[in-house]
């Protein structure tokens, strides 16, 4: 499943294309979505449905974004991961502090 025409994921590409461009992380695929990915290890992707960002990050950083209100928990199939951060303001500071956290996480 790749994101519909009409998910709002432009900032999260408008992120991650620096990162791509320096060769820092890499486009791959997650669950049948873009995604990037540091290596083999995934780092984020936009969520298909929304356009969320979905980023991979210490456990006790997703539990304290959930606790803030900023992050809610990621769950596709009912399945929470744990290590993983749905993320729904389109706060581009926040946003790219994230990607950042999850690249030092990942790597």
């Amino acid at each position: 499943m790749s994101a519909s025409p009409d998910v709002d994921d432009e900032l999260f590409w408008d992120l991650a294309e620096p990162m791509i461009g320096a060769g820092k992380i890499v486009e791959g695929e997650l669950m049948r979505s873009r995604c990037v990915r540091v290596g083999k290890e995934f780092l984020a992707m936009p969520e298909y449905k929304t356009g969320d960002l979905v980023v991979k990050l210490p456990r006790e950083r997703v539990d304290a974004l959930i606790a803030s209100g900023d992050g809610l928990s990621f769950a596709p199939a009912k399945k929470v991961f744990h290590e993983w951060v749905q993320v729904p303001a389109r706060d581009r500071s926040l946003w790219k502090q994230l990607l950042d956290e999850g690249f030092e996480f990942v790597s």
